[in-house]
């Protein structure tokens, strides 16, 4: 399966504890090497070539498919676990029902998340890194 799947760039905050987080963990899954990762606060993240403004960036989540086209927001998620080996995240998480939710959550989540990760990010943070180990 992983091979009939197209490399996905994801763009998150690095300063952001819990998008270091999330992005940790899929880092960790990554065997098939068919997720990059792109701090959109870094210099590798080059708005021009990719078509979203860093305003865009930190208001959803995009990724970016070898070919170049573009997904965004809650249809990131499966895409990345299922990339990442987490078949029944990205099953869950492609359900149409969960969708609304999802949408809805992370919207809330990317306006505040630096509030969020503020409470959340350390612990989250750790939890990782300790398993990484």
């Amino acid at each position: 399966m992983a091979n009939d799947l197209q490399k996905l760039t994801l763009f998150y905050d690095g300063a952001c504890p819990l998008c270091q987080a999330e992005i940790l963990f899929l880092n960790g899954r990554n065997q098939a090497g068919l997720l990059d990762f792109i701090d959109i606060n870094s210099d590798r993240y080059d708005p021009t070539r990719v078509g979203v403004s860093c305003e865009q960036a930190l208001a959803a989540m995009y990724g970016q498919y070898a070919d170049g086209s573009l997904i965004q927001g809650a249809a990131v998620f499966p895409e990345a676990y299922r990339r990442a080996n987490l078949p029944f995240l990205a099953w869950l998480f492609s359900r149409k029902i969960v969708q609304p939710p999802l949408r809805l959550g992370y919207q809330f989540f990317a306006k505040n998340r630096h509030a969020i990760s503020r409470v959340l990010g350390p612990g989250a943070l750790r939890l990782v890194k300790a398993r990484g180990k």
